[in-house]
């Protein structure tokens, strides 16, 4: 028998299945103790572009992650229709599982327009051919990683990831400035619905936001005496894209206070279009500082 296909793996992760009027089911396959936020971002967006004709493709979403999501329960995500315009529509999603809502999300979609453009400049990074792959850099920094965090480096092998400075990202190092470039891309082609592309961007607006913030004091992702976690994220669609070419991710934080910090990001194509914006606060615990919080 054939192995499964990784692109088509992905693709099936958001494909949600029906159960009723606006409500749909969604299955994880993850090894993680948590469902990956990216995940239930995605399948919500999925479940509200199911609910809106495909000629209003979806601009900006703005999500809460309650409680932590279990790989091993289907997750329900039920649908609620705020607003038909005549331009633009909002949907509410609430994904629940066991009975508890464990995420929140409002997306608006829109028809298109013309109007007055503007955009940044891509900055300068080195192109993604030039980097090593993902599986390469793991091999290379396994002296500081703990147990189980090449798979997690790895990560869906339908995704291609250049990490531009992998010295900040995979390893314990000196304080530099809270800001990493990576590429990414999908490995496979896939078809033009802009919908599955964007679905497929708001699974990967999640990856490596936070690790960004602990770049500014020395710290790791893969760091066991913290514990981090997504508390919101916003997503902003400006342009259409195609998600199995190159794009490049420019992260930074600003802050960090109260064990949480806020992230950012731009997403450009590679030549240069400003495709998407992205802001997440996120929780970083320092574990060996005496806290009675309970998240």
């Amino acid at each position: 028998m054939d192995a499964p296909h990784p692109t088509h793996e992905l693709l099936a992760l958001l494909d949600l299945e029906p159960l009723g009027e606006d409500v749909f089911r969604g299955y994880s396959r993850s090894r993680s103790p948590r469902v990956y936020g990216g995940q239930v971002v995605g399948q919500a967006l999925v479940a509200a572009q199911r609910t809106v004709p495909p000629e209003r493709p979806a601009h900006s979403l703005h999500a809460y992650f309650i409680l932590p999501g279990d790989p091993h329960a289907p997750i329900d995500f039920a649908v609620e229709r705020l607003r038909d315009g005549r331009s633009f529509t909002t949907r509410r999603c609430v994904a629940r599982q066991r009975g508890r809502t464990i995420f929140s999300m409002e997306a608006s979609f829109q028809i298109d327009e013309p109007g007055l453009e503007h955009a940044f400049p891509a900055p300068q990074a080195p192109p993604p051919e030039s980097l090593p792959t993902k599986n390469a850099l793991a091999e290379r920094f396994a002296e500081f990683l703990p147990p189980g965090a090449t798979e997690c480096i790895a990560g869906s092998p339908a995704v291609d990831i250049r990490v531009v400075d992998p010295h900040a990202y995979f390893s314990n190092t000196a304080k530099a400035d809270a800001k990493q470039f990576i590429w990414f891309r999908l490995v496979d082609r896939i078809g033009d619905d802009l919908a599955t592309h964007q679905s497929v961007l708001a699974y990967l607006s999640d990856m490596t936001l936070l690790n960004t913030a602990l770049i500014a004091h020395g710290r790791s992702i893969f760091d066991d005496r913290l514990q981090v976690a997504s508390l919101d994220h916003a997503l902003w669609l400006h342009r259409p894209f195609r998600i199995d070419e190159w794009m490049l991710y420019a992260q930074d934080s600003p802050t960090a206070a109260g064990a949480r910090t806020l992230t950012r990001g731009m997403i450009f194509s590679k030549d240069g279009r400003l495709i998407a914006s992205v802001a997440q606060e996120g929780l970083i615990r320092d574990l060996s500082i005496e806290t009675r919080a309970d998240r």
